[in-house]
């Protein structure tokens, strides 16, 4: 069962990402030929106009092929002989499809579970933010300058602070003072360095406030993503730390099982395995999003390069060629995967 959650979550993703090509796709008179969820053998399959429709045993990835895609066909209908504005748009429109779907399951969660406004509900005696003069009930708007909205945002901050580096923090008290001051983390009693603040959920009531926060949800995601993968290329992480789907699904895994052993009833079971497979759709959407925006050959974010070189120069990238950087793209990417795959593998058998 566990296992049919997980493949679910990755279908609605992959799903989304390719609905979003295929749809703008189709609004611009543009044909599709294949429209595929999963890689691999057909287990599923079937023609509707011009378009044949798989589903396919290997549930990781999936694609929509347009006619002229990566060839000159002498077809109106064809991708190649659209505009570049048009073909732009098409291709950018998987990665922003993946945000929407991040943008829609945040106002469910968040009307399930609330929102975590950076406001602070306990200020720990004596501690570094105590001394500071920090109050409950103060809200952090900034911290060293970059604002925030969530509490999760200072969380994630600290963690990536460096430990023991003094943060400057301005904050706006409940009658609407803002004041600044700076706080030097301390070495906690288990071992980690904290401020000595907490905040956390709070209902939020109204549909407007969903939105709101659906929208900030979907901020802190971007920027976790981004972060995290700034952290890869410097090196800030460790290889055990990086996950592809087999180490995603692997926790994913864990999490179900967790909350079947804490849950009082079955009922109680189903809705936080749902909740948590939705905070799971929300995160693996924005990361699957920005990964394809990464200006790298065969993902989006390079053909979008390559289109906008097109724009600038009013010069049309022979189709062989750009053909070749794909092919190229591609072969890096599937190294890449590999070498994810490894590290899942390791991470999760020895």
């Amino acid at each position: 069962m566990n296992i049919i959650l997980i493949i679910l979550v990755f279908g609605i993703i992959v799903f989304f990402h390719e609905f979003g090509h295929f749809i703008v796709a189709k609004i611009n008179k543009i044909k599709v030929s294949e429209f595929s969820i999963g890689m691999g053998p057909a287990i599923f399959s079937f023609g509707k106009g011009d378009t044949k429709y798989f589903l396919r045993l290997l549930p990781l990835g999936g694609y929509c092929l347009m006619l002229g895609e990566d060839e000159e066909i002498d077809d109106e209908n064809a991708f190649s002989n659209k505009s570049v504005l048009t073909r732009l748009l098409v291709i950018a429109a998987g990665p922003v499809f993946n945000f929407i779907l991040a943008f829609l399951f945040s106002i469910i969660l968040i009307n399930q579970t609330g929102c975590d406004p950076a406001v602070l509900y306990q200020v720990v005696d004596r501690g570094p933010a105590y001394e500071a003069g920090i109050e409950p009930g103060d809200k952090i708007i900034e911290i060293d300058g970059d604002k925030i909205y969530n509490y999760r945002e200072l969380t994630l901050y600290m963690e990536l602070n460096g430990k023991h580096n003094p943060v400057t923090l301005k904050l706006e008290k409940p009658s609407g003072e803002v004041y600044e001051v700076t706080v030097t983390p301390r070495l906690d009693t288990d071992g980690v360095y904290r401020i000595g603040v907490v905040g956390g959920y709070i209902e939020c009531k109204g549909f407007g406030n969903n939105i709101k926060y659906a929208g900030y949800e979907l901020r802190y995601w971007v920027k976790a993503t981004i972060t995290s993968l700034k952290m890869i290329v410097t090196g800030g992480v460790e290889s055990e730390d990086v996950m592809g789907p087999v180490g995603v699904g692997g926790v994913m895994n864990e999490v179900i099982e967790e909350v079947k052993e804490e849950s009082e009833s079955t009922a109680e079971a189903v809705k936080y395995i749902i909740l948590n497979m939705l905070n799971w759709c929300i995160l693996l959407s924005v990361n699957l999003g920005i990964m394809n925006l990464l200006p790298i050959p065969a993902l989006d974010g390079g053909r979008l390069v390559l289109l906008i070189i097109e724009g600038v120069t009013r010069k049309k990238i022979p189709a062989e060629k750009e053909a070749i950087i794909n092919i190229i793209g591609f072969v890096l990417v599937l190294i890449l995967m590999f070498v994810v795959l490894f590290n899942d593998v390791k991470n999760v058998f020895f």
